[in-house]
């Protein structure tokens, strides 16, 4: 079978229809859930809230998040790609909307939770159905490319099209209506594309290139037990301590203790879109060639670096959306990394789409849900110039876990195959 696969001619019709469905899919994804931010102003205001009520909103969505998207992972991997990507994708476009009919405090944190179940179930499958769709040789690329949709539209994007909405409706809540509308659109394009794992060469080369055996039933005791799993689930932690604290709070960092225009918060806070952006697209790819190890580890490096000096930073527009814009660029580029290239090939058979999940979910329980939370406690109680702290010990210690990760890059590992004592010891590892 491997030998047919090697020899028949790659589907790329399919690979880059079903990529770009998917990163637009999860670039909505980015939208819908930071749009938000440079609303909060007007929200604060009109319903009343606090930093700590900010951190618990961001808080509820990235803990129903996270605990969906270790369940959807799951389950995408027995019932298959679509009957999850679709509805989910249906369901937090609506929620979106729904946002804007928000009338205090305990409704927002509901309907915000709602889209962290459906956001939670679209990501890891999304993820998946990337890998499935992708050519080995260029698995990295892609997922980070897909994943990169997130960054521009969420954050890089979302600002810019806010702000511009506010210019011709009544209020913030008619933004949230308006950029629910895609969603729905493009969800009737993934009915008619999207194809299950076993309908498509990536989803048999993915299992063939990183295990090369039969399929086998395989529990969760056994993916805990992976190392690149593992290591994963608390590096992703890491990194999003450092990318939803500086996505939640920078904003209001920039206009409360800075004292920066809220013209030119929008500029800064842009930065953040277009570093990740680039990031996670370019991240991923690099590690196709250094290997996932050396990015893991030089990202991490990059990430406590600008962490400390966008701390530090003046207030000059220009410097700090150049230090936000590189920091944004490795923090958000490991996410793409450590959820999507390293999780699934690390994964064992059979779960490629829960190995994601529960890399994910981890993640984002802690590092989207807790993290926040704790970011606005510091704010409230100890000023919101010292959120960054926070940040920065994820970084470091993120940086240390690199160094045990398992190469998993077909192109490293196939370069070292003529080695049986590195190929052993990898073998054993994984």
């Amino acid at each position: 079978m491997k030998t047919n696969m090697q020899t028949q001619k790659w589907d790329t019709s399919y690979e880059w229809k079903a990529v770009l469905l998917l990163s637009l899919g999860f670039g909505l994804v980015g939208l819908d859930r930071w749009i938000i931010a440079p609303l909060l102003p007007s929200i604060m205001k009109d319903l009343s809230l606090n930093y700590q009520d900010v951190g618990v909103i961001f808080g509820a969505l990235g803990i129903t998040w996270g605990i969906f998207a270790i369940i959807s992972g799951n389950l995408s991997d027995k019932i298959g790609h679509r009957k999850i990507l679709i509805p989910s994708l249906i369901i937090f476009s609506l929620a979106s909307g729904f946002s804007g009919a928000a009338a205090g405090l305990t409704s927002l944190i509901f309907i915000r939770a709602i889209m962290g179940v459906s956001e939670g179930a679209f990501c890891p499958t999304s993820f998946a159905a990337t890998a499935a769709a992708a050519k080995p040789s260029r698995r990295g690329s892609l997922q980070g490319l897909q994943q990169s949709g997130f960054a521009l539209f969420g954050l890089g994007l979302g600002p810019i099209i806010a702000t511009q909405l506010l210019l011709v409706v009544p209020s913030w809540r008619e933004v949230f209506w308006v950029v629910a509308i895609p969603g729905i659109i493009l969800s009737v394009f993934m009915y008619f594309i999207i194809r299950e794992p076993q309908n498509t060469q990536g989803g048999q080369a993915l299992h063939e290139v990183v295990t090369g055996e039969e399929k086998q039933k395989v529990n969760w005791l056994a993916l805990l037990k992976t190392r690149n799993v593992l290591l994963s689930m608390l590096g992703l932690f890491c990194t999003m301590s450092c990318v939803f604290v500086i996505s939640a709070m920078v904003p209001l960092y920039l206009q409360n203790y800075l004292n920066l225009s809220s013209q030119n918060m929008g500029i800064v806070v842009s930065a953040i879109g277009f570093g990740g952006f680039l990031g996670q697209f370019l991240v991923p790819a690099a590690s196709d060639f250094i290997g996932r190890k050396m990015a893991s580890f030089l990202g991490f490096l990059g990430s406590t670096i600008f962490i400390w000096l966008f701390a530090n930073a003046e207030a000059s527009v220009l410097s700090l959306f150049s230090l936000l814009f590189v920091l944004s660029f490795f923090s958000l580029g490991l996410v793409a990394l450590l959820s999507g290239p390293i999780a699934a090939e690390s994964a064992p058979i059979g779960l490629v789409a829960s190995s994601i999940g529960l890399v994910v979910g981890a993640g984002e329980i802690f590092g989207g849900g807790v993290a926040p939370f704790l970011s606005g406690v510091v704010a409230e109680h100890y000023g919101i110039q010292n959120i960054f702290y926070l940040s920065l010990i994820g970084t470091v210690v993120g940086m240390i876990l690199s160094l045990f990760l398992v190469e998993t890059a077909p192109r490293k590992v196939i370069a070292s195959a003529s080695n049986p004592a590195i190929e052993s010891k990898k073998v054993s590892d994984v």
